[in-house]
């Protein structure tokens, strides 16, 4: 089966240029494959580099070296020499990413939020909004909390939104940063669910997972990420 995402000797290290030009080494060596309906869940000591890893693979990071393989459009992508535009791309149409937390966009609604990347790949804004709708209700935001910009939401509702942005479009590649930190058993079993679904799906995901039960309810296996003193 073709990987769904693969790193090839992916480093990454900081420029600390306000403190002479120091330099930190993060990753290095890092050869990660995840397959589609496969999730991965990263593993390692705090520090480790594991977010700083999933910045990379998202593009928010650029690499220091090696190189990142998502499968986009039938062809192969490396986003490390990709484009702005083609990560651009790759995120509308490939590439998931659930942070801790929610950035908030000022004035705009829950229900408007959730379908905005469904509406971004051309699906009706009715057809969106309803989709945006059960998911909202699935990961049970109050139904009065929808027509609401998220910027007073407590931080387990601000991180329900962002699931269920992230859920919403079915992309072929998610990563999933702390998806459960702030959520109570409940929510979290939703949230296991939901991993589950679209694994089935044939959703290849990353995620870091410091809580033990979701981790073992959802990860087929782990991938060591240490400390790298020779990152580039």
């Amino acid at each position: 089966m073709t990987p769904a995402l693969r790193t090839e000797g992916l480093g990454k290290a900081f420029t600390l240029h306000l403190q002479g030009g120091v330099r930190i080494p993060v990753l290095g060596g890092v050869d990660l494959t995840v397959h589609p309906g496969e999730c991965v869940a990263l593993w390692g000591p705090s520090g480790a580099g594991k977010s700083t890893l999933m910045r990379c693979l998202y593009g928010n990071y650029g690499a220091g070296s090696g190189r990142i393989i998502l499968r986009h459009r039938g062809d192969e992508l490396d986003l490390a020499t990709a484009t702005p535009q083609q990560v651009i791309t790759a995120r509308r149409e490939t590439l998931g990413y659930v942070s801790q937390f929610l950035r908030v966009i000022p004035r705009v609604a829950t229900r408007d939020i959730v379908a905005e990347p469904l509406v971004a790949r051309g699906m009706p804004r009715q057809e969106a909004a309803a989709r945006a709708t059960t998911l909202l209700h699935r990961l049970n935001l109050p139904e009065r909390l929808h027509s609401l910009p998220p910027a007073t939401f407590s931080g387990g509702e601000q991180q329900r939104v962002n699931l269920a942005r992230g859920f919403a479009p079915g992309y072929p590649v998610l990563l999933l940063d702390e998806p459960t930190a702030s959520l109570d058993a409940a929510n979290r079993a939703v949230v296991i669910g939901l991993i589950r679904e679209a694994k089935a799906q044939g959703s290849a995901i990353i995620g870091i997972f410091h809580d033990a039960e979701v981790r073992e309810a959802v990860a087929d296996r782990l991938y060591d990420v240490l400390p790298h003193q020779d990152a580039a």
